[in-house]
């Protein structure tokens, strides 16, 4: 009894050091409680697994990205990305309907959509695919190059295709196939992509996005690879009025050759 005591005195040597080690399991007791409750939330909360439908899709929903109060990239040598990335975006949905597809925009004409509701649009089609439009920039002009990016394992050979297509343009830098946490691509339930047309920011790159005809060449490329991905090789024809290499453009008037935006092609 005696020992007992003293180890009691020993243990709690003051109330408050007693109450201390009370207070210290009384907060173990309750994270462990809340970490357990936190469990089905966070079931809830993932993200639903991406159905493969790169051979089967009827369904092409189109992003150009940016947008309204968005520019995107401006730089000095190429137009506003908002506007370059409508242009190929509307000449790839007129492209891909002429190959039987049906295409989905998220946006046809220079407004803002938020990036929750181009989720929402692609991930509200059934049966489809989902490739956003974009051109890129660095504060390092000699950086140029096409790069194609994708997050679900199921998206690599659509990223994989179009990356190729893109690189069968003379003269082009192979800026690489690479996955990315971009929301429209972490959130898509279906296969996503997203591709950047070269450097907006590069003066080479900058000026090929002012000319119209290059700008018909990089929706062609894009959809090759997207009519090859569903139906195989051979099966696509492009436009006999799209050019094998694009012309240098004439930039002495600083004109960017952009029709304007509003609605289908």
């Amino acid at each position: 009894m005696v020992s007992l005591r003293l180890r009691e005195k020993l243990f709690c040597r003051s109330r408050g050091s007693c109450y201390w080690i009370k207070m210290s399991r009384s907060v173990n007791r309750i994270v462990t409680i809340g970490l357990v409750a936190l469990l089905p939330a966070c079931a809830s909360t993932r993200h639903a697994a991406v159905k493969d439908t790169t051979k089967t899709f009827k369904t092409v929903v189109v992003d150009a990205g940016h947008g309204g109060k968005d520019s995107g990239a401006y730089r000095r040598y190429g137009p506003p990305e908002k506007l370059v990335t409508l242009d190929v975006a509307e000449r790839l949905d007129h492209k891909l309907r002429e190959s039987q597809l049906k295409t989905v925009m998220t946006r046809s004409s220079d407004v803002f959509i938020p990036l929750d509701e181009r989720v929402n649009i692609e991930n509200s089609q059934k049966n489809a695919i989902f490739v956003s439009v974009h051109f890129n920039d660095s504060r390092r002009r000699g950086v140029r190059g096409f790069e194609t990016y994708y997050h679900s394992s199921a998206s690599f050979d659509l990223a994989s295709r179009i990356q190729e297509k893109l690189m069968s343009i003379p003269h082009s830098a192979n800026g690489g196939v690479h996955t990315a946490n971009f929301r429209v691509l972490r959130n898509a339930t279906c296969p996503a992509v997203l591709v950047e047309c070269g450097y907006l920011s590069n003066r080479n790159e900058g000026n090929l996005a002012r000319d119209s005809e290059y700008r018909e060449l990089l929706a062609d490329r894009i959809a090759e690879a997207i009519v090859e991905q569903r139906y195989g090789a051979g099966v696509y024809h492009g436009s006999t009025q799209v050019a094998a290499q694009p012309s240098q453009p004439n930039t002495s008037t600083g004109s960017t050759e952009l029709a304007p935006v509003g609605g289908h092609r």
